[in-house]
């Protein structure tokens, strides 16, 4: 009988979907401007085509997801999160940018590529933690990050495919023929023919190991099998369409709510449910357009629905392991921390002095001095300044945050709160307000809200930090999609941001610099006042009051700290730097245990970190610069990869 009553609540329900999309792609198609003569090439050339793919490429994603979570075990895997889709593109910009034949002969395979080694450097960080849930997920994103860094880097540095990689990139469905269409459909079928063909080693997976094994189920045969398909229909639709995310999220877990349950059931429902979540979305940018151009391109579009559908379904992820905050246990103290930090400051000093006088030229390098060194000061300084003013205010903002916290891997760019300041700067740009206070106003009120939300997630029973962390990713990935959204849009409003985004000090000149020397010294200041609040917190909010301290109050203030240092620095460095994550964590490695001695080598590691990636963004690609921000990520990466790997205990 309950069998019964779900499928009539099933039927229902997609029935009315289906309906629903039929009607806005019809709407799209007949709401299009034409000309007179034209009509009917655009209808068969470029309405029907586009209708067809995005149906086509949501059962694709949907299948594929399906497939990911299925193996994993995991209810947030899919292509985006697992870092698939951004490999695949970082493959086929690679190929965009250096071998353009290549790209345009073999891009399938390259997508495939690409999307495979993300998906075998996922799961092997996930591997010694028996593929946890939170770790395979958290390394994927990682991963996603630091391709998505390197793949802007290559846009910026090749000025010339900048337009045409950022549009692909972000997955626009506009077609101008079939060949999408055949190309995804045949795929899609040969999928579907693999995913029947596994049915019984996919129902076996839903079992435990020794379950499945007791079955005779050959789990690494059956895990490689699925995962080759699953990863097979992502490349493919990232290379035909470019990155549509998370309606391999949305598709299973939406087949789920309507009463999915079997893995047959899901199986066959994913690719129905992505199907219309696409096409509701496509049709959707397309009414909402004006003068027959999208509102935004449909992969920023579908975006939108990853930071929610996390949030949704992260109490319902059972992780079997947690992050681990390895404190003083783990480093030595030093003996005079005093001399180290003058030893630090002096490094800081004499890299600055590098970044002022060493450089590179049409006829080679150069060591500037005398008048060619009084020439450059008024173009070198105010950047330099700028970059270790947004260093030392990313450090504070990170070590604050991770104590507030008590996560280790807790910063303003991993948990979302620069990309909440850069929403807040985007309401700012429309409402016409570019420029002066208000700026860093509306981004801290950005950053604010996020990290409020990050408090309130953490104040939920049973989420340790992996879960916080997660969140923070969640949010992140709904700020960007909005940025993204604003970015498709054109005009100054997306070239403001998208500078921003890229984290370019080659804008900064004095009053830029002055502005972020002025915001280091009022926002970092108190910090040193407040040394007793951010000792206790990480002990808990029960320890916390019971030494007589006010939490909610401690708690408010720092964010509010958190958050204009954040929004500061990032108008300069941009939202990837993750100086704020690498600064507290390299200070305590090199044994600056007490909190003020930390909070003093974090400013300046901070600040030699930034400059060191300012100076080297100026050479390594000469004539080109690489943006401070975005080279920043290329190292940070790494390490928050690294970092997680050992950020907790491997299972017995």
């Amino acid at each position: 009988m309950a069998d019964t009553v779900a499928d009539l609540r099933f039927s229902r329900l997609w029935g009315g979907a289906a309906l629903l999309a039929l009607c806005a792609a019809v709407a799209a198609v007949l709401t299009r401007p034409g000309v007179p003569g034209l009509d009917d090439v655009v209808l068969w050339q470029v309405a029907l085509p586009r209708g067809a793919v995005a149906l086509l490429a949501g059962g694709a994603l949907g299948l594929s997801g399906a497939l990911l979570q299925r193996v994993l075990r995991n209810p947030i895997a899919d292509p985006s999160t697992l870092g698939i889709a951004a490999g695949a593109q970082l493959a086929l910009t690679l190929a965009l940018a250096f071998a353009p034949g290549l790209a345009v002969a073999g891009r399938e395979t390259i997508a495939l590529a690409g999307g495979a080694g993300a998906a075998v450097l996922v799961l092997a960080l996930g591997w010694r933690r028996g593929l946890d849930p939170v770790t395979v997920v958290l390394s994927g994103m990682m991963i996603a990050l630091v391709a998505g860094a390197v793949s802007a880097t290559l846009v910026l540095a090749r000025g010339e495919y900048v337009l045409s990689l950022y549009i692909w990139g972000a997955g626009s469905l506009a077609q101008q023929g079939w060949g999408s269409v055949a190309t995804i459909g045949s795929r899609l079928v040969l999928g579907l023919a693999a995913t029947a063909l596994l049915a019984r080693p996919l129902a076996l997976l839903g079992l435990d190991d020794a379950g499945a094994r007791s079955l005779g189920l050959g789990l690494a045969g059956a895990r490689l099998a699925a995962m080759t398909v699953a990863v097979w229909l992502a490349a493919t639709v990232t290379a035909e369409v470019g990155v549509i995310g998370f309606v391999g999220l949305a598709a299973p877990a939406f087949a789920r709510l309507a009463g999915a349950r079997t893995s047959r059931q899901i199986m066959t429902l994913a690719p129905i449910t992505g199907a219309l979540v696409l096409s509701l979305a496509d049709s959707f940018v397309q009414l909402a357009g004006t003068d027959g151009h999208d509102l935004a391109p449909t992969g920023a579009a579908t975006a939108l629905l990853g930071g929610p559908l996390l949030l949704w379904l992260l109490p319902r992820v059972h992780s079997v392991d947690r992050l681990r905050h390895r404190a003083a246990a783990a480093v030595r103290r030093l003996r005079r921390p005093a001399w180290a930090l003058a030893g630090l400051a002096g490094v800081v000093l004499l890299v600055a002095l590098a970044a002022l006088t060493i450089g590179r030229a049409a006829d080679g390098w150069h060591v500037a001095g005398g008048e060619l060194f009084t020439e450059l000061l008024p173009f070198r300084a105010p950047r330099l300044v700028a970059a270790g003013g947004a260093g030392m205010m990313l450090a504070a903002a990170g070590l604050v945050m991770q104590r507030m916290t008590g996560n280790p891997m807790a910063s303003p760019e991993v948990l979302g709160v620069s990309a909440g300041g850069g929403v807040g700067l985007a309401v700012l740009l429309f409402a016409g307000a570019a420029a002066g206070p208000l700026v860093l106003v509306g981004m801290g009120a950005g950053a604010l809200a996020v990290l409020l939300v990050m408090l309130a997630v953490a104040a939920r029973s049973g989420f340790g930090p992996e879960r916080l962390l997660l969140a923070g990713i969640a949010c992140g990935a709904l700020c960007m999609a909005v940025i993204s959204t604003v970015l498709a849009s054109g005009g100054m409003t997306a070239y403001m941001l998208l500078v921003w985004m890229s984290g370019s000090t080659n804008r900064v000149g004095p009053l830029e610099a002055w502005t972020a020397v002025g915001a280091t010294l009022v926002l970092v200041a108190p910090l040193f006042l407040l040394e007793r609040w951010m000792t206790v917190l990480p002990l808990g909010a029960t320890a916390s009051r019971s030494l007589g301290m006010p939490v909610r109050r401690a708690r408010l203030v720092l964010a509010v700290l958190a958050a204009l240092l954040t929004a500061a620095a990032s108008f300069v460095a941009g939202p990837l730097s993750l100086v704020g994550l690498m600064a507290p964590h390299l200070a305590r490695l090199m044994g600056f245990v007490r909190l003020r001695e930390q909070l003093a080598a974090a400013l300046l590691l901070g600040a030699l970190l930034l400059i060191l990636a300012d100076w080297l963004a100026r050479l390594v690609v000469f004539p080109y610069q690489v943006p401070t921000g975005l080279f920043a990520a290329l190292i940070g990466g790494p390490y928050l990869i690294w970092l997680l790997h050992r950020g907790g205990t491997q299972r017995d």
